[in-house]
């Protein structure tokens, strides 16, 4: 949760390059996400290209290459990749419309029906960025009765996720000790989705069904 509160979507970066030991770790990260959902989430180190005039001095991308199908793997594996940039020390944030598509995809070994879905921009922040405005709790869940504070530790975690474009159209409902969550009608929303879950099963401790 620390981890969680400490992160805010900074969109201003230093010109001042990862170090090599910890972009082997970011390649761990990402690569363990690959190896345990089966995805190609690539990493492209020191190229302007891809944010130039959208990302102000970005130059690192978590490129989350996918096929149809993938949103929701690619937003909950993304934002693991996305708290263990942020526990190395480095700033980023999600982007979905604010980066060159075409650029990434030129940069990234692409197999058969791939393509970039999002990308996450992170490096050295010029600032630590700063909380971004929530809806209230309340309109992101079902159910009736007094929340366990498992759960309502859970929402606000969830409240704390980055989405795709800060639209948040996700509910979850709480039913017994079950917990399931689904995403409202919108852009990237099933990749919005992956994103809230994980945080919400980092805060609550429980898995969402």
């Amino acid at each position: 949760m620390d981890t969680i509160r400490a992160r805010h979507s900074v969109r201003s970066y230093e010109h001042k390059p990862v170090p090599a030991d910890i972009r082997a770790r970011v390649q761990e990260a990402v690569d363990q996400a690959n190896r345990d959902a089966g995805l190609h989430i690539q990493v492209i180190w020191d190229e302007t290209a891809v944010f130039a005039g959208k990302v102000k001095g970005a130059e690192n991308c978590i490129a989350l290459v996918g096929r149809k199908g993938d949103d929701e793997v690619l937003g909950y594996y993304g934002a693991r990749i996305l708290l263990a940039i942020q526990e190395l020390g480095l700033n980023s944030v999600w982007v979905a419309m604010s980066f060159n598509k075409k650029e990434a995809e030129r940069r990234c070994e692409l197999a058969g029906g791939e393509s970039v879905v999002n990308a996450i921009a992170f490096g050295y922040g010029t600032t630590q960025g700063k909380p971004h405005t929530s809806k209230p709790l309340e309109k992101h869940y079902t159910g009736t009765g007094e929340l366990p504070d498992w759960f309502r530790a859970g929402m606000e975690a969830a409240m704390l996720a980055p989405t795709a474009i800060n639209q948040q159209k996700f509910v979850f409902a709480l039913n017994g000790d079950t917990v399931t969550a689904k995403a409202k009608l919108g852009p990237w929303s099933k990749v919005d989705l992956g994103i809230v879950k994980y945080f919400f099963e980092l805060g609550s401790g429980h898995k969402v069904a």
